[in-house]
Order: structure tokens, then C-alpha cells, then sequence
């Protein structure tokens, strides 16, 4: 699926509604932490390995939805790692990176079951685009309204109204969907009383904060009863909403 983060960039997500996994596999540091970096920055999970070896262990316990792969690596060839990747995750989208620009290797590097091929330098906004399309293309992300906020497994839309947890409907009041959604809007980040009553409540902050208090326990009451807590208090700093550990 697909939704909009709160800097509004479009998200890819899992099914489960976690972020989508990349493992990164380059004996580049550098190169495989600027790359890494561009990815969390969309929003995915991303986890990095030197070597061939390391690529394998990490996508056994790490099960990505797309790998990034350097063909030149110290301990095997790209290739190499591919055909031990596919014996375990047969359609797990495979993009290249390679020095190398012959024709020849390109069509090496598909035969053998990659889906595309990226030849270095390159910019960063290609790697990211041609991953999309391969993850859209094999179904892990599917397309969502982008008037939906997640947060963990919180669904809100803005359209319909609805709230779900999980696989619960979560029945609001006006103003609880309010609060959700300003608190939703701005995940991991602390929101004073002042703030939520003038974004909720449309008025200046002035000895009314018993009323932020008394809303934040009626949601907690729908959100996190009997589940893991994502409403956070922050003493003497105020309330933030973040997905559940």
C-alpha cells in the first residue's frame, strides 16, 4: 500500500503495514550508507552487508522485500549470491549495481534472475524509483488513498472517517478523531497542551488543559486498552504517538 508521511512523501507499505525492507548489499561503506540513508529516508527499513556471506545471513533473518545488489563483491560474485537468494526467496525483486555497462553483463545479470540493473555512477533518485517500481510490480506495496495516516498497525482515514488497530474498528467521537489525527499527523514527535488545544479546540491555551488530559485518557481507553501503549506522556512536555514495541 501506499500513504503519505507527514513530510509528504508517498510511503510504500507492507501488507502488515510496517515499512517495506531493503537489505543493501555493497562492499562500499560509503556508498552503501548514502544509499541506505536515501531509503529511510522514503520511509523503508533498510538494513546493509560487505560481502556475499553477510548479504545471505542478513536476508535469511531479515526476509527484505527488495535487495539491492553489488555484482562486484570481495568474497563471490553478484551472481553467486543471487542464485542462493532465489533458492530462499524466490520473488524477492533483485536490483544490480554494477560498474560494469556492457550489454553482455546487463543481460548476464537478468538471466540469472535479476529484475534491473543499475550501472555506477548513478543518482540516487534512479535507485529509489526503479525500486519502487520493481516492489509495486511484485505486489509487496498495493495502493492506498493518500488520505490515510498509519502509524504502526493504526489506520486513520481522513475521508471516511474510520479507525482501525489491527484487524479492530475503533469507533470515535468529532473530536477524539481529531486529536487522533493531530497526534497522527505528527508521529514520534511531543505535542504540548497549548498546541493540541489550538489545533483541536481552536482556541489559545489558557487553564483549560484538563480538557487535553481528559480526551488523551478516553482515547487511550480505545487505542491502547489491552494492547501495546502508543500514546506517550511526556512530563511536563506533553503527548506524542508512536507505534507500539
Amino acid at each position: 500500500m501506499t500513504t503519505t508521511s507527514p513530510q509528504g512523501r508517498t510511503e510504500l507499505l507492507r501488507p502488515d503495514r510496517n515499512p517495506v525492507r531493503v537489505l543493501v548489499v555493497d562492499d562500499e561503506a560509503p556508498l552503501a550508507e548514502l544509499l541506505s540513508m536515501a531509503l529511510r529516508y522514503e520511509g523503508w527499513d533498510v538494513r546493509s552487508a560487505g560481502d556475499g556471506a553477510g548479504a545471505l545471513r542478513t536476508a535469511r533473518d531479515f526476509r527484505p522485500d527488495a535487495v539491492v545488489l553489488d555484482v562486484m563483491l570481495p568474497d563471490m560474485d553478484g551472481l553467486a549470491v543471487l542464485g542462493r537468494l532465489r533458492r530462499e526467496l524466490s520473488d524477492v525483486p533483485v536490483l544490480f549495481l554494477t560498474a560494469r555497462d556492457s550489454v553482455e553483463d546487463r543481460i548476464a545479470g537478468l538471466t540469472a534472475g535479476g529484475d534491473d540493473y543499475v550501472t555506477k555512477p548513478f543518482s540516487l533518485e534512479e535507485v529509489v524509483a526503479r525500486l519502487r517500481g520493481l516492489i509495486r510490480r511484485s505486489g509487496t506495496a498495493s495502493v492506498r488513498s493518500e488520505s490515510t495516516l498509519v502509524v504502526g498497525d493504526l489506520v486513520l482515514d481522513e475521508d471516511s472517517h474510520e479507525v482501525s488497530r489491527g484487524d479492530d474498528s475503533i469507533h470515535l467521537t468529532a473530536t477524539e478523531f481529531e486529536l487522533l489525527r493531530f497526534l497522527m499527523r505528527n508521529p514520534r514527535r511531543v505535542l504540548s497542551k497549548a498546541q493540541i488545544l489550538d489545533r483541536v479546540w481552536n482556541y489559545d491555551f489558557g487553564g483549560q488543559a484538563n480538557v487535553v488530559e481528559l480526551y488523551i485518557s478516553y482515547l487511550r481507553k480505545k487505542i491502547d486498552a489491552g494492547r501495546t501503549p502508543m500514546i506517550h506522556t511526556r512530563r511536563g512536555a506533553g503527548y506524542l504517538i508512536k507505534p507500539g514495541e
